[in-house]
């Protein structure tokens, strides 16, 4: 799975809403970060809604997870620190009555 095409759907995702005026992706030391510059004064709250719902979009139809994580603000400008990754569970059992076992899944 290509995560530079789910990273591009997630940034156009972004795009697209009105409240926000540019998206900028970096990376340092490997860890991906972005940067939303809002027209507008918008809460914590409302960002971190605008932001789920991109990446929801970006994941649709794939078996990922994302982490978003809030890093700090200045002015008009959001920084936060994200990833989207395939979760680690478990595909069969093993025999050893793991409390996670995926026969106990309904």
């Amino acid at each position: 799975m290509d995560l530079d095409k789910v990273w591009a759907v997630f940034i156009q995702q972004l795009q697209k809403e009105e409240d926000i005026q540019s998206v900028e992706k970096t990376q340092m030391a490997g860890i991906p970060f972005f940067y939303l510059t809002v027209l507008e004064n918008i809460d914590h709250k409302q960002m971190q809604k605008l932001i789920e719902k991109a990446a929801v979009q970006a994941m649709k139809g794939k078996r990922l997870h994302s982490e978003m994580i809030f890093v700090r603000k200045e002015e008009n400008v959001y920084v936060y620190r994200g990833r989207f990754f395939v979760p680690q569970e478990k595909m069969f059992c093993c025999g050893n009555l793991c409390h996670d076992c995926i026969r106990f899944r309904s």
